[in-house]
């Protein structure tokens, strides 16, 4: 038995460590491949064809920040595109404030919905009524850089089997330990892992939070699922599966808002996990079609970490009744789940070599990463933890939702609000 555990042991903590090294090589990868010799993303490529873009923004109670990211959207610096912001039936002021914005800004179409029918339902009102064939999405708090489109754009003009360009966010509120530790989190894991997944295959998510799309790919595959928890994660698998490619553009830049609180992170990142643990479901038959192999690693590393979060906490409950037990009730266990004897230097060291390769390939898009390098010794403590229990609720939650229940939203944490707040 204590060979078994110590077999287990190994999966649980060397899992995570092979994955950490797979992402940086194959982040690497893509640098050398994609970023390498690109010119600074406030040089963007100058297109010989710019068609026409539309930026849609939908909205739920987003009163606070709907002006300053539809000011910035409308700056954006592109010969000919227009602005759409959907109003997804809020209970606040965003009506009034689109509305006053919609007359001062000929660029701005507004859309106002009864009720609340969820992000995927406003996207799909939004892309309907947009004129462009090229559609930016962007969250109700993101301020879009001025140059994204170009960089976007340029994978739809110069590739006609790319469906969608899935943007690199910026964490820009930093008042709390829990921000200051997302900002890191977006380098050294978001950012590093959609590097590696294009540079070894398919990306399993676009960011909801900004990526472009060809609306007739879109409308191919049927729009966004309205009972999707994460509709950015579904629409990927959705185009990618009917046979389109999905990019990643790291000099397409966003800065967001995300959650600073215990309760506002829990929530965020149960509802990641749900969404997930929905996409697992709706498309493990992938495995019975060879034709689709290309999405066979996303779908091993999904049931591996499903089953690495699930047999961690089994071994973490094993673990201390060996320890409070007298001996002979329990097999006897040797060495800690989290940290197996003699493997903490590595850890911590393989944890250092992610960071500073994340902040060495984010560090053009982004000045003073180096701050918040320091604050990342934190990451595998919180992060990790809420992860592995996001995960090990998200599923059993997933079983037991009624199918074809619409997604609809609730205002979510967009961090602490200050009223005189200096740029970082």
């Amino acid at each position: 038995m204590n060979t078994l555990w110590h077999g287990l042991l190994g999966f649980v903590f060397y899992y995570p460590l092979l994955m950490s090294y797979i992402w940086m090589i194959g982040a690497l990868i893509f640098y050398w491949r994609n970023e390498k010799t690109q010119p600074p993303y406030d040089q963007p490529p100058i297109l010989e064809h710019t068609p026409p873009v539309s930026v849609l923004i939908p909205c739920f109670n987003e009163g606070i920040n709907a002006e300053e990211t539809i000011r910035h959207a409308l700056a954006l610096d592109y010969p000919d595109f227009e602005v759409v912001a959907i109003n997804d039936g809020s209970s606040d002021d965003t009506a009034e404030v689109l509305n006053r914005l919609a007359h001062q800004c000929p660029k701005l179409k507004v859309v106002h919905l009864a009720e609340n029918q969820g992000k995927a339902m406003a996207l799909q009102a939004g892309s309907l009524l947009a004129k462009s064939e090229f559609l930016i999405c962007i969250d109700g708090d993101a301020l879009l850089d001025p140059y994204a489109a170009h960089w976007m754009v340029r994978h739809f003009v110069n590739h006609p089997h790319v469906a969608a360009v899935t943007g690199n966010p910026r964490i820009r509120n930093r008042s709390t330990l829990i921000g200051r530790v997302q900002v890191g989190e977006f380098s050294s894991i978001v950012g590093m892992i959609k590097r590696a997944q294009r540079s070894f295959g398919r990306l399993f998510t676009v960011s909801g939070v900004i990526t472009a799309f060809r609306k007739s790919a879109v409308h191919q595959v049927g729009y966004w699922s309205a009972d999707m928890l994460t509709e950015d994660i579904d629409i990927t698998w959705k185009l990618q599966r009917a046979g389109w490619d999905v990019r990643f553009e790291p000099n397409a830049l966003v800065w967001i808002l995300m959650p600073e609180t215990p309760n506002g992170l829990w929530k965020q990142r149960l509802r990641w996990a749900m969404g997930g643990a929905q996409v697992l479901m709706k498309n493990f038959a992938v495995f019975l079609k060879p034709s689709e192999n290309f999405l066979w690693p996303l779908m091993v590393e999904l049931c591996l970490t499903l089953v690495w979060s699930y047999l961690m906490l089994a071994m973490v409950f094993i673990w201390i009744l060996g320890l409070l037990l007298p001996n002979g009730i329990i097999w006897p266990v040797v060495g800690s789940p989290l940290i197996p004897q003699g493997s903490g230097v590595f850890l911590g060291a393989t944890c250092l070599l992610q960071f500073a390769i994340s902040k060495w390939l984010d560090g053009r898009y982004e000045r003073g990463l180096g701050r918040n390098y320091y604050w990342m010794i934190w990451y595998p403590l919180i992060f990790w933890v809420i992860n592995i229990a996001t995960t090990i609720t998200a599923f059993p939650k997933v079983l037991l939702r009624n199918d074809g229940v619409r997604a609809r939203w609730v205002s979510p944490d967009r961090g602490i609000h200050l009223e005189e707040k200096s740029d970082e």
